[in-house]
């Protein structure tokens, strides 16, 4: 068996800023933070704890229609007539669209009246539109969460107004952030946004502003959702991009606005500077040669079928190392995505990663007679 302990030229994602915690904590009853490509978590705090999502439900709200899009089941420019009971939740003193009973609205304006406007009408005209009641598209919205991973959450609505039936974790809002980043990029682009007009029956245009607070700070925030509710207090799913390095980061339990926005920024912060995101492969990208006995070419190239990133502690570089692993030369003949190598990943002397490294080309055998010519040599020589 060989292994080969690999010099590879590592690609760090970091920033020249001091780390700033060192015994790190927030003001909030649960949070956590992620970095996105590594899937590594960086902080956590009681991350399974029950809460009452608030609006951050209406990210699987979306996240249904954002899939029926996908799947061509649903048009931008289908519309769907107002309901009497999705009219009522428009009001003054909760998040609303200002939609009128009997208009129709289509998908398009709904979902930017959800994602940007926080609008609970919106949403139960959405529900409505696609499953036909809102407790039809809230059985759908738990199906959602089960089958991407949220295994502590229910939805029982589809907007997040006050009900103890609609509950989940900030692990799983995680989760479901990721499953909104990670498989509609096109729309998320829409939670950055920060106002959306609604040309409204009956009166006139009602242009609102995103509630997200880290939308207005310069610091690279690109999403996702507030939330509130007395008995939870401010909650919050934020992410934030910077050279091409992504964090995601979810809090519920901030007694204020104001603490809600320092304390989310300070879990974003906490992520980029205490930590440094290494890219080690590139999905079926050569990533090395394998030397190959008895085959026709001398080396045949390997590569991973995932990309893969690691995340260490900044400062900490000479603790990763990385060894391929492998019985060879690989004798011939080798078929194309044949397993011959695994990769393994090691941080402060432990195991952190394996990975199968598979042939990116078939490597057909010599014939006979050069097969006998280099077995003479290697007998003579030790030359394969």
């Amino acid at each position: 068996m060989r292994i080969k302990n690999l010099s590879l030229i590592l690609i760090f994602l970091s920033f020249l800023i001091k780390p700033a915690f060192a015994n790190f904590d927030v003001d909030a009853r649960t949070a956590i933070v992620q970095d996105y490509l590594s899937g590594k978590i960086l902080y956590e705090k009681d991350a399974d704890r029950q809460i009452f999502p608030a609006s951050m439900t209406k990210i699987m709200t979306s996240i249904i229609a954002f899939d029926l899009l996908k799947s061509g089941e649903l048009s931008l420019d289908d519309k769907f007539i107002i309901s009497e009971k999705a009219w009522r939740l428009a009001s003054n003193i909760s998040s609303s669209m200002f939609i009128m009973v009997g208009d129709e609205i289509s998908v398009e304006n709904l979902l930017k009246g959800i994602i940007i406007s926080s609008g609970n009408d919106a949403c139960v005209a959405l529900a409505e539109g696609i499953a036909g009641t809102e407790e039809e598209f809230a059985i759908m919205m738990t199906e959602k969460a089960r089958e991407i991973g949220m295994e502590n959450t229910n939805f029982s609505n589809s907007s997040g107004i006050n009900d103890p039936d609609n509950y989940s974790t900030v692990r799983d809002i995680m989760i479901m952030s990721n499953y909104l980043i990670k498989n509609h990029p096109e729309y998320y682009a829409w939670f950055k946004e920060k106002d959306f007009t609604w040309d409204r029956t009956g009166g006139d245009p009602i242009t609102q502003g995103n509630r997200n607070p880290l939308l207005y700070k310069n610091m690279g925030a690109d999403g996702i959702k507030t939330g509130y509710l007395a008995v939870e207090k401010y909650s919050l799913a934020s992410s934030i991009d910077r050279n091409g390095r992504r964090l995601i980061a979810v809090g519920s339990g901030f007694e204020t606005k104001k603490s809600r926005s320092r304390q989310s920024s300070k879990l974003l912060t906490y992520g980029l500077t205490n930590f440094d995101l290494v890219k080690i492969s590139t999905k079926n990208d050569p990533f090395q040669n394998i030397e190959v006995w008895l085959g026709k070419e001398k080396f045949v190239k390997v590569y991973t079928n995932t990309d893969i990133y690691k995340i260490i502690k900044k400062g900490q570089k000479k603790k990763l190392k990385i060894r391929m692993v492998y019985d060879g030369p690989i004798e011939a003949p080798i078929k194309k995505d044949q397993v011959l190598a695994r990769l393994k990943i090691i941080y402060d002397e432990e195991l952190v990663g394996e990975y199968e490294l598979l042939s990116m080309k078939d490597i057909q055998r010599v014939n006979i007679f050069s097969r006998l010519i280099k077995s003479l040599n290697y007998l003579i020589w030790g030359d394969v």
